[in-house]
């Protein structure tokens, strides 16, 4: 099994890989190390195996260039810039001991007159050094690849190569087959389970390298988005159309192809022209949350947000991200007097939620405001049970239209109130369940009268998840049925399950991914 980021924070390919290996499967799960070096241990049966992954192939070219024409002060990309910042940094700081020995020593004089014109070059080389820094970092961050001559070249490539431009338009997809290809050929596995775009292509060429070598690799891709939906993850010209591209190279090489709604399904087989329509895999919790390992109960969510058990407090999962809407739920609280809001985030001390926070502050809600880490996959559930509403604040994107999202069947197993912008898969649900209130996307008045509504009588919306069968549908359980076919289907004859193991995964616990 393949997957493109470290495992902690990927609920549903943590959730897969042990499944699978409970169901008797042989699962090594390959990810990518955030750190230098390898990093193993046990999921349930399965093993994991975090690689480390250079990548010198995601630089661009211009990015080890000076731009002369554009950008004539900046410092060349040699490492001087910081170099050049840190000599006028430990030079101010010598000066500043120079003149407290000479307020102690109670010396002045010429001494202190030579001082004081070392202290105002050592200002004004800071300055020089600043502006020269500056320009660096603008020449490396502001060329977003869409000038003239960049579509230019992006269409010159796309034409002259097809499918296989991603080669010129995203070099850096080669530094995953570099760090990945060697490690799959050496265990000469069966069958690939690929997760999401970037290990599609990684997966195929390992398929490709066997069938060469005379042996057969069953591919199943597991598609998380729809590429031509996505907002992409890199601000540049570039990454859509080359990601795109190396999509369509590879997607014919899938035996099977599985994904997390029906929706993104239908998109996929007209996509890619597939002969049958994608398997479902949702994105559920499981059925027995806490009850995993019991021995690792959840944290207290209002204990980390220092807030009672009578004091209302919504609740936000998930990855952190301006399109993900959290603003709102920051500007509404200047209308929802008393309410506070927990932020279970990615990356809580990340650009994003900082700006969020320092929005809170300048409208002086911040105490109201606590942005929390991830807690385990299997503690999130009984974790946001706290919470009295469980938000969904997302933006119109085409892929937030297609899908239920992790948090939504999070949130409903923990039995909360929904408030979830009119998204139209989620927003449909909803209405249909009646398990919480719709708002308008990015209307913060409309938001408002959400919470307020779900707010005001939350038993009303909890008792929908009383309905016979709901939540059972909404469960991993019913999902790892799903993935254990598509595995049988491709390699019939495997061995029986094995005892599902109850032991916690040997790595930091981290949290649900949206």
């Amino acid at each position: 099994m393949l997957v493109d980021n470290g495992v902690n924070g990927d609920s549903r390919v943590q959730k897969a890989a042990r499944s699978a290996a409970d169901a008797g499967w042989e699962v090594i799960l390959l990810g990518r190390s955030p750190v230098g070096e390898e990093r193993h241990w046990q999921l349930g049966e399965a093993q994991v195996r975090l690689l480390k992954m250079p990548n010198p192939l995601a630089k661009r070219r211009h990015e080890f260039r000076r731009a002369w024409l554009r950008w004539p002060l900046a410092y060349p990309p040699t490492g001087i810039a910081a170099h050049r910042a840190q000599a006028v940094k430990a030079w101010q700081a010598d000066l500043a001991v120079r003149r407290a020995q000479l307020a102690v020593a109670g010396r002045g004089g010429l001494r202190e007159a030579a001082l004081t014109a070392q202290e105002l070059a050592a200002k004004a080389t800071g300055r020089w050094v600043s502006l020269r820094y500056w320009s660096l970092t603008n020449a490396r961050t502001r060329r977003k690849l869409r000038s003239p001559w960049d579509r230019a070249y992006t269409r010159f490539w796309q034409t002259v190569q097809g499918d296989r431009a991603w080669r010129r338009l995203e070099p850096g997809l080669w530094d995953y087959e570099l760090a990945y290809g060697p490690v799959i050929d050496e265990l000469a596995p069966d069958l690939i389970h690929a997760n999401d775009f970037r290990m599609l292509g990684v997966a195929a060429r390992a398929k490709i390298r066997a069938a060469a070598a005379g042996r057969e690799i069953k591919l199943v891709w597991d598609a998380h988005e729809f590429l031509p939906g996505i907002k992409p993850w890199q601000d540049n010209g570039r990454w859509l159309p080359a990601h795109r591209a190396h999509e369509r190279e590879y997607a014919p090489y899938a035996d099977a192809v599985m994904t997390v709604s029906d929706g993104l399904a239908e998109l996929l087989q007209r996509e890619h022209g597939l002969t049958q329509t994608p398997d479902v895999v949702l994105n559920a919790p499981a059925a027995d949350h806490g009850e995993l390992v019991p021995d690792a109960p959840a944290p207290d969510l209002r204990a980390l947000c220092g807030v009672g058990p009578d004091v209302p407090l919504l609740v936000y999962s998930g990855a952190a991200a301006k399109q993900r809407g959290l603003d709102i739920m920051v500007d509404a609280l200047r209308e929802l007097p008393g309410v506070h809001v927990a932020l279970v985030v990615n990356k809580p001390a990340g650009p994003y939620v900082s700006g969020v926070l320092a929005r809170a502050a300048k409208l002086g809600v911040a105490d109201r405001v606590h942005a929390l880490p991830y807690v385990a996959h299997w503690q999130v559930v009984p974790f946001l049970s706290a919470a009295d509403a469980g938000v969904i604040p997302i933006h119109h994107w085409p892929n937030h239209e297609i899908a239920l999202i992790t948090k939504f069947f999070e949130y409903s197993h923990a039995r909360l109130p929904l408030v979830v912008s009119d998204v139209k898969t989620m927003a449909g649900t909803v209405r249909s369940t009646g398990q919480g209130e719709v708002f308008r996307a990015e209307d913060v008045a409309d938001f408002v009268r959400a919470v307020r509504a779900v707010l005001a009588d939350p038993q009303r919306y909890r008792a929908v998840y009383d309905r016979p069968g709901l939540l059972e549908e909404w469960t991993w359980e019913a999902q790892a049925r799903v993935l254990d076919g598509v595995y049988s289907r491709l390699l019939p004859g495997r061995p029986g399950p094995v005892p599902a193991t109850r032991r916690a995964p040997e790595s930091t616990p981290v949290g649900a991914e949206a």
